[in-house]
């Protein structure tokens, strides 16, 4: 037959016209099933975890994406001045592998952080002074200086982070956390990615990828922009009806195929259509900040009023996170200090470290901290040995996985306290080494879901976050 409106013809044999046919039963069956999963997801939002009651509903994961140095924000090591410009031990430094970048060197020498560091708050947290307004929020935060990965360069070490494998492909984990979760608002995504900063390693789009799972649960990217969605507005000379129009036919096409291919890719096609029609209304509201008021661009910072920044990017995450987007996920490029570290690391902190810590206030006062998770965290840490030249002003420190300083707030975290130890020279762990595995389980049991029973079967086994391994870290918890 000639199908006039779309312009192609169909051939319908006597299979596929009992197929059809077999009654609107296909197409009813099909939209309730359609019904059924947005009611699931729907439902999963409304209760407190999927597995026990939750204390967290949502993440917002700030990623400093080049490894910042632990030794010159958070892993105080006054003894290392004594040590500055003699070479590391080979005690410490006990065979490690090294990247290519030093492993040519012929001495290692050691250098001592250039910053003064003082102890903050009640609890006493110690953070360098490149940090003074996140040292005012010592109270709020657990800073973990024990961490450790697997990964020696950087793509394998961020996704290794994000997705809890080094091999690409893997969901990350805003894509896990959509999947157990659902979505607790119709009009906007379940994960948004955002990204700041410049030069640096790349930030490639798996890192908020949904990999084997429906890509339904993949992120969404803001661009930097006060348009930040490609696409969403309609092109001229379409108006919202004609919109609305073409996205019916558009759905009754799909669902035509659906129903003969039973392909779940499919479904989460015309779901998505959807999202992106109601997302013309509530995404222009949310990216204008103009009704922001002047005493919260002042906690932010200047930079707020400029879209792409980290400071609006942190604003923007609080914005998310009231309209109950489930995963928020901050990407800071810049943090890859092979040389001259001084100069680039101040740099670094002033562009992050007041919005940082305007975003936990806010929060706080908002009464959001409490039922919000907050992660700020690199791939690894720096070597305290100086890569190429040391001078009185200036080093540059090499990627170092061994051991690197992480911190955690709110969402049923234990604020004011610092968990684990590193030996003297900020390169071994002495006590409590916390493997991103178990953070990634810690993360999920905050947000009420047991990481060994949130899997997907896929190639005939059964993944999760953590893979075959990770444990809840009992002394994080509040």
């Amino acid at each position: 037959m000639q199908n006039t409106r779309y312009g192609f013809q169909s051939v319908v044999n006597r299979r596929a016209f009992l197929r059809k046919n077999a009654a609107g039963v296909g197409m009813a069956a099909l939209a309730t099933l359609l019904q059924e999963a947005e009611a699931t997801d729907q439902q999963k939002a409304s209760i407190s975890g999927l597995h026990f009651p939750a204390r967290a509903k949502r993440v917002i994961y700030l990623s400093q994406s080049g490894a910042p140095s632990q030794m010159d924000l958070f892993d105080y090591k006054p003894e290392l001045k004594k040590y500055h410009k003699t070479e590391l031990p080979d005690s410490i430094r006990r065979g490690q592998r090294l990247t290519g970048m030093t492993s040519g060197q012929k001495s290692f020498p050691i250098a001592a952080s250039m910053f003064r560091f003082a102890q903050h708050g009640k609890s006493g947290i110690w953070m360098s002074e490149l940090l003074p307004h996140t040292a005012k929020i010592a109270d709020e935060i657990c800073v973990v200086k024990s961490m450790f990965t697997e990964a020696i360069n950087h793509d394998p070490a961020i996704t290794f982070l994000q997705t809890g494998s080094i091999q690409a492909g893997r969901p990350s984990m805003g894509s896990w956390i959509s999947y157990g979760l659902g979505s607790e608002n119709r009009d906007l995504p379940t994960f948004v990615a955002l990204t700041s900063g410049a030069g640096g390693q790349p930030l490639y789009d798996r890192l908020w990828g949904s990999g084997f799972l429906p890509t339904k649960h993949q992120g969404v990217k803001f661009r930097r922009s006060s348009d930040p969605v490609l696409f969403l507005a309609n092109p001229p000379g379409i108006d919202q009806q004609a919109r609305r129009e073409m996205l019916d036919d558009l759905d009754a096409l799909n669902r035509l195929s659906l129903e003969q291919k039973r392909d779940p890719e499919i479904a989460t096609r015309i779901a998505q259509y959807e999202l992106a029609f109601r997302m013309q209304a509530s995404v222009p509201e949310l990216a204008d900040l103009s009704k922001e008021t002047a005493t919260t661009f002042e906690l932010y910072g200047e930079q707020a009023k400029q879209p792409g920044t980290y400071a609006a990017n942190c604003l923007l995450a609080r914005r998310l996170a009231e309209r109950g987007v489930r995963f928020i996920q901050l990407y800071h490029r810049g943090w890859d200090h092979h040389l001259n570290l001084p100069t680039k690391i101040k740099q670094l902190a002033k562009e992050t470290d007041q919005a940082t810590a305007a975003l936990i206030l806010d929060l706080k006062q908002r009464g959001m901290l409490d039922d919000t998770l907050v992660v700020w965290a690199g791939e690894f840490g720096r070597t305290v040995y100086c890569q190429g030249t040391l001078t009185a002003t200036n080093y540059g420190r090499d990627h170092h996985p061994r051991c690197f300083s992480i911190w955690i707030a709110g969402g049923g975290m234990r604020p004011g306290m610092t968990y684990g130890q590193t030996d003297d020279f900020s390169y071994n762990i002495t006590e409590n080494p916390l493997p991103i595995h178990d953070l990634n389980a810690t993360i999920l049991h905050c947000l009420g879901i047991d990481h060994k029973k949130l899997t997907f079967k896929f190639q005939g086994r059964y993944y999760r976050l953590t893979d075959v391994h990770g444990d809840v870290v009992k002394p994080l918890l509040s």
